[in-house]
């Protein structure tokens, strides 16, 4: 009976020890933001990630193959959200000093947001039909509806999205950032892939009422996902925002903010690292295709390949910031990564090696994982006590323009230089179609090597490295 009692104590002991491993985020939680409450609260990311997957990806594939809309205004209605992102910084610096006399600072802009994304999304569906030219009225009608749906959905997912990082800053304990930070990340993925495969099965028997149904039923998950993400989150504290308080500008704020070096390297970093893993976001899948020959379902699973890669290295930058690592010598280490994986794309073509192909594009995943990750955490540990949603919105800002802008670039280089590649301007040898692709991953990695330079003199030396105990956490107040 000791015996037995003896061997169920060892393995109690054993499931607690593995229990962490296997659960990378259980350790998010803290006292003052336990693990229900935390999940309660990203369940708003979850909502910005349906948001991005519908205007993205299926409405971007519907609005040209099912309603005929030409592809030139698909674009522009795709790229209409991006222009609310540089509001992110003024939006995220209203949130910090936001006045009322109810006491809340974050849960009146993250209410707006959610009504933004919802009266977009509700009027979407109509503007789209009109849109496509199934109406009697003029088309101009439905080009402007579109638009603004566009527009209000995207400054709503802007607006949701800085303030909800914001407030969880506020509440999670400063040595907890990286792990809530990994959390949020994997939630919004998570609400990308679960809404990406329910899109997917809702709209395969295509009709214009299923597209209003999905459309609208997106907008009242949105809202009632935001609703419980919100409820009992702030506490009310009107001695933070009674009208009386002394008034600091949003210029004043944001030259006290930009006055550093630092704070000009560590933007000017995030930008180059994110259009260097951004430029291949809509180019993959055509590679795969149209060089490699691989199949529809075989591209398709690109997806999951990229999503796994990006959640490996949320879980490993979790860790190790929480260990008390450096947040740029890792996310230095993700833009390596990114090197060595678009190297591997390239050369999956002469070699034509599928595999290589894949694992390449794991790889890029993971090295995008860990640098967002790590820019973000080091961004929630620069801000102050007052400028938390000024300097969020700032990181949303800068890494939300250098995403779109990104993608356009890449659309626009592969085209120009596929098409001088086929007549034969760059010699016999380049007239494969690889050739404009592989122009633009050479560009990336060129990126790559600018993000390291950029990143550099921010990373503490080793011997500061060295000294850190790692039970210690990391101290994210990085100085400016």
């Amino acid at each position: 009976m000791i015996a037995a009692r003896d061997i169920n104590a060892k393995l109690a002991r054993g499931w607690s020890k593995l229990g962490p491993g296997l659960l990378p985020f259980a350790d998010a939680a803290s006292p003052e933001l336990p693990m229900r409450r935390l999940l309660r609260l990203s369940l708003f990311q979850v909502s910005v990630g349906m948001a991005v997957v519908l205007l993205i990806g299926t409405l971007n594939r519907v609005m040209i193959v099912e309603l005929g809309v030409p592809a030139w205004l698909v674009g522009a209605m795709v790229s209409l959200p991006l222009v609310f992102a540089p509001f992110r910084a003024l939006v995220g610096f209203r949130s910090d000093t936001h006045k009322s006399v109810l006491g809340w600072k974050r849960v009146p802009y993250i209410w707006m947001g959610t009504l933004l994304q919802f009266g977009g999304l509700a009027i979407m569906p109509f503007a789209l039909i009109v849109l496509s030219g199934d109406t009697n009225g003029p088309l101009i009608i439905g080009q402007v509806a579109a638009a603004l749906a566009f527009l209000l959905v995207g400054a709503g997912l802007h607006t949701t999205q800085t303030v909800g990082l914001a407030l969880a800053t506020d509440i999670a304990p400063v040595e907890q950032h990286p792990r809530v930070v990994a959390l949020l990340c994997v939630m919004m993925l998570l609400g990308m892939v679960g809404s990406a495969l329910a899109f997917g099965i809702f709209l395969a028997d295509f009709s214009e009422l299923r597209l209003i149904k999905v459309i609208q039923s997106t907008a009242l998950l949105t809202m009632l996902l935001n609703m419980a993400a919100l409820w009992k989150q702030e506490t009310r504290d009107p001695s933070r925002t009674r009208f009386d308080r002394p008034e600091v500008s949003f210029r004043e704020s944001w030259q006290n903010f930009a006055r550093g070096k630092r704070t000009r390297r560590c933007l000017l970093a995030l930008g180059l690292g994110t259009v260097a893993f951004s430029m291949q976001d809509i180019l993959l899948e055509p590679y795969g295709g149209q060089v490699l020959h691989l199949s529809v379902g075989m591209t398709t699973a690109l997806t999951a390949g990229l999503a796994t890669g990006g959640l490996a290295g949320f879980i490993l930058a979790a860790r190790l910031l929480g260990r008390g690592q450096d947040p740029y010598r890792l996310a230095g280490f993700g833009v390596v990564a990114g090197l060595g994986a678009f190297s591997a794309v390239i050369f999956a073509a002469p070699l034509a090696s599928a595999p290589l192909f894949g694992a390449g594009v794991a790889l890029i995943g993971f090295g995008a994982g860990l640098f967002a990750h790590c820019t973000l955490t080091a961004a929630m540990g620069m801000a102050g006590r007052d400028q938390v949603g000024l300097v969020l919105g700032v990181w949303g800002a800068v890494q939300a323009t250098a995403a779109g802008g990104a993608v356009a670039i890449s659309g626009l280089a592969r085209d120009g230089i596929s098409a001088l590649a086929v007549q034969g301007t760059f010699g016999p040898a380049l007239t494969s179609p690889a050739t404009g692709y592989g122009t633009v991953y050479t560009m990336e990695i060129v990126l790559l090597f600018a993000t390291l330079v950029a990143l550099g003199p921010l990373v503490r030396p080793a011997r500061d490295e060295r000294a850190r105990t790692p039970s210690v956490p990391l101290s994210l107040k990085l100085s400016r």
